[in-house]
């Protein structure tokens, strides 16, 4: 794992902050800053652009959760939380605000590493599965107005699909464009044009 890593961690006590800092350290994380209050978390984060965030929480309630996740961005980091008590509705609640790790039962020093670990490997996996389900949308949409673009030539000049594709290539290889760029042009100017 990497040990250069930053890491920003709230934690309202002196003493579980000295504790996790020590755990950091000795896990080869050097580069930590601790804050007292989760109300400077997003100031916090801004100002560190830490790549991971440990958050200590006793009793959080559903809002705090949403509130941490939101400042923290949760949906660009790994974020931890430690809790020490939870409900099926607190867990699904984490689930939902992008969470890299949800630990029950509070925090306890031997599990930090670990814990951290396995919070930024799921955040890369699901980063990971994120980019590609954003790429496969994509390519469906490009897909579909290449489709629409080759049916518009077709009707234009009684082509078949496949000449329409041709067509579409040879033009877009000419002007130096990509086949996409093409078919949103003319699907625009037809839509224009009705």
């Amino acid at each position: 794992m990497h040990s250069d890593l930053k890491i920003l961690v709230v934690e309202p006590s002196p003493d579980k902050a000295r504790d996790i800092i020590e755990a950091l350290n000795e896990g080869g994380w050097t580069d930590v800053t601790v804050v007292a209050n989760a109300t400077v978390l997003e100031r916090a984060s801004q100002q560190e652009n830490p790549d991971i965030i440990l958050i200590d929480l006793c009793n959080p309630d559903r809002d705090t959760l949403e509130h941490l996740s939101e400042v923290s961005n949760a949906r660009a980091r790994p974020v931890a939380m430690f809790v020490d008590q939870t409900d099926e509705a607190l867990t699904q609640a984490a689930i939902s605000a992008g969470l890299s790790a949800y630990v029950v039962n509070g925090l306890q020093k031997d599990r930090i590493k670990p814990v951290l670990e396995t919070a930024i490997v799921r955040f890369k996996m699901i980063t990971k599965m994120q980019s590609e389900l954003d790429a496969a949308k994509q390519a469906l949409m490009d897909r579909k107005i290449i489709d629409r673009a080759k049916g518009l030539l077709m009707r234009a000049r009684g082509i078949s699909e496949e000449d329409a594709y041709a067509l579409l290539r040879k033009t877009a290889m000419d002007q130096g464009r990509k086949v996409i760029d093409l078919a949103n042009a003319l699907v625009t100017s037809a839509d224009l044009l009705k």
